[in-house]
């Protein structure tokens, strides 16, 4: 929230680090109700409507302190003006600080309009500033969910239908009535049971030891090589929903002097958060609240409403810090769970944490799709035509099934729109056609940190690659002929060409790949330089990324954000999948599900290149060109394409 807290601080005219707890009673804290009453996901539009809310509120705010001040020394308020939470009446020199009048001004009707800084005259954004929350975070002061304690607290432990989709058909409670400090065992909802004890470690080892049975139902055969096989006949389909479509494709395809075809996969991954899943719920007949690492509150208390069949105003979610989201806090089955347990204990704090274990299969993953390419080159290998067929899952239709649109899913299509200030396709091709057949599988699908991007980046930016070796053509001089209508996606990929030298040979065994993107609202794009050595040992030896995000609020954010990001794609190329045997996830931890070693990180270099007018992300857009970038690198090193991912499974490795 750094950025969101220096914008509110330019536009109220406070120490930025004072926003939160500039007004710490109750009767002052119109500013912290201003700023702080709305909760914000973390993506795409709703990111650039909250730095325009959050800019507009403490414009807001501001304009009212002022407003109570003039009032309370009966001047007009155009006399006055506000900087570093003191005002001043200029006339007379008389002062007063936010904090005095604050409780006069929470009684003033809000303006109507505000007017914003416009942003050359920006004080505290823009400029690099340090986060507040690293030392507590270092310190482990920092209270997380998981760390949560509230008196006559009881912890639990559960478990779930190792079958998504399945029900739990029975458990044998006396076999641990008696372990030490159980107090409760209950079934939660159709699927679970759970373990509640004095203490967490006491659940979880009362809940191994927990006789159980399980109807798996109708999906206990899966495995991912079923899984496989269903989508691919999504390549082939006649039926398919459009995303992007230019001009006669089959008929360019059919008139090529060259066609390259290739087919690509992306699987299931997870978002393996450090902090498991928990939530804490007490439950009376007329009052539930719940303490809840969540990223979206909102969706959280409506969670606790459902789950307690109390309205919401007789419920209350108390957010709290979390412990790695990336999407997966977007959903709250957890929280349903602990409400659901609390439930049948009222009166008693109810602490639920999963076991990691229980985390790592029953997440909501990273939808797992194919695509085939096919393009066409003309007799002077110009790009003519493009069909790009997505088959695989819809995380809408799984999450908000409503808001599909004539069945049709329009996140499928990030960063490969025709237009508009979210995703577009960065490349005009006169024949162009992206449609997908959607394949729904059983294991849920969610939102993972860049989403449907990440294997959209590289399906095409790989492909692109090959569509420019099949032309006999440098990779970047092959992209910047279909890029000229595309000047915000050019100026980045020129960025990051520039600085890592493509124009010039690179040193002894050094190979370079480049990838380019628009997501979030913003453009990003990457360029690898790497070596191989026995053909299947990669080192990274840097990664260049550029993000023009409209405006930079905070660059030095941004700068940890895009290697943060770098870190999160790059584990996932070299290292994430989750694969399915008899119907359930096989990855059960860390030691299953690898992550990048600090060893194996290259050095990044992080450009920032802000063209204003518009507001873009910065926490999620460069993951998605950082396994292109690699993979195109690996190509030039080793004249071998990699279509599927993770590397790890064509035994390639960090070096």
């Amino acid at each position: 929230m750094t950025g969101l807290a220096q914008l509110v601080a330019e536009e109220l005219e406070c120490d930025w680090s004072k926003v939160s707890t500039e007004f710490p009673t109750p009767g002052q804290n119109l500013a912290r109700n201003l700023v702080w009453g709305r909760q914000f996901t973390a993506g795409s539009r709703a990111i650039r409507e909250s730095h325009e809310y959050v800019r507009k509120a403490g414009a807001t705010a501001r304009t009212m302190l002022i407003q109570a001040a003039a009032n309370e020394w009966k001047v007009p308020a155009a006399e006055c003006n506000a900087s570093n939470s003191v005002i001043t009446h200029r006339p007379s020199g008389r002062t007063t600080t936010y904090g005095k009048v604050a409780e006069a001004a929470a009684k003033i009707e809000p303006p109507k309009e505000v007017v914003l800084k416009d942003p050359k005259d920006w004080k505290i954004a823009g400029k690099p500033l340090k986060r507040l929350d690293t030392p507590p975070k270092v310190t482990g002061e920092q209270v997380y969910g998981i760390d949560l304690k509230l008196p006559g607290m009881l912890c639990a432990a559960i478990k779930d239908c190792p079958v998504f989709g399945g029900k739990l058909t029975s458990f044998d409670a006396a076999k641990v009535q008696g372990m030490p400090g159980v107090k409760h065992v209950v079934k939660v909802g159709d699927s679970a049971v759970a373990v509640v004890a004095d203490r967490w470690w006491q659940a979880k080892t009362a809940l191994d030891a927990l006789p159980a049975t399980w109807d798996e139902g109708p999906n206990a055969k899966v495995s991912s090589a079923s899984i496989a096989e269903f989508i691919k006949g999504g390549l082939d389909a006649e039926q398919a929903f459009v995303g992007n479509q230019q001009g006669d494709v089959k008929q360019a395809i059919a008139n090529a002097a060259k066609k390259v075809e290739a087919v690509y996969s992306f699987p299931y991954q997870n978002h393996a958060t450090m902090e498991p899943m928990n939530a804490t719920a007490v439950y009376t007949a007329d009052r539930c609240e719940a303490w809840v690492p969540t990223q979206v509150a909102e969706a959280a208390l409506a969670s606790v409403s459902e789950a307690s069949g109390l309205p919401i105003a007789k419920c209350e979610v108390h957010k709290l810090l979390l412990g790695g989201g990336f999407g997966r806090r977007t959903t709250h089955d957890y929280v349903q769970q602990a409400v659901a347990i609390a439930k049948q204990i009222p009166g008693t704090p109810i602490k639920l944490i999963w076991s990691r274990e229980e985390d790592m299969t029953h997440g909501r993953y990273h939808p797992v799709t194919q695509a085939k390419m096919v393009g066409a080159l003309d007799a002077n290998n110009n790009l003519t035509g493009l069909h790009m067929r997505i088959s695989g899952q819809s995380i809408l239709a799984f999450v908000n099934p409503q808001n599909l649109q004539d069945g049709k899913d329009p996140f499928v299509f990030q960063g490969l729109n025709p237009g508009g200030a979210e995703g577009q396709l960065g490349y005009t091709i006169p024949n162009l056609l992206i449609d997908h057949a959607m394949r729904n599988p059983h294991i849920p699908p969610h939102f993972w940190r860049g989403v449907n991007n990440n294997q959209n980046a590289i399906y095409l930016e790989c492909f692109m690659d090959e569509l420019a070796h099949a032309a006999a053509q440098d990779p970047l001089e092959f992209r910047r002929k279909l890029m000229s209508k595309h000047p915000k996606h050019l100026a980045v990929l020129n960025a990051v060409a520039e600085r890592v030298g493509w124009d010039k040979p690179a040193p002894q065994g050094i190979y370079r790949g480049l990838a380019q993107q628009m997501g979030y609202g913003s453009y990003v794009a990457a360029a690898a330089e790497i070596s191989v050595t026995g053909g299947n040992k990669i080192k990274i030896h840097r990664i260049v990324g550029a993000t023009d995000p409209g405006h930079a609020v905070n660059p030095a954010q941004i700068d940890r954000q895009v290697a943060g990001s770098f870190v999160y794609g790059l584990s996932a190329l070299f290292y994430g999948e989750c694969t399915v045997k008899d119907g359930r996830i096989e990855q059960t931890n860390f030691d299953t599900y690898n992550s990048m070693r600090i060893a194996e990180m290259p050095k990044v270099e992080s450009i920032v290149m802000p063209s204003g007018g518009f507001w873009g992300g910065v926490g999620e857009p460069t993951i998605f060109v950082a396994a292109p970038a690699v993979l195109n690198a690996f190509f030039a090193a080793t004249g071998k394409r990699i279509r599927s991912v993770p590397l790890k499974n064509h035994n390639i490795s960090f070096a």
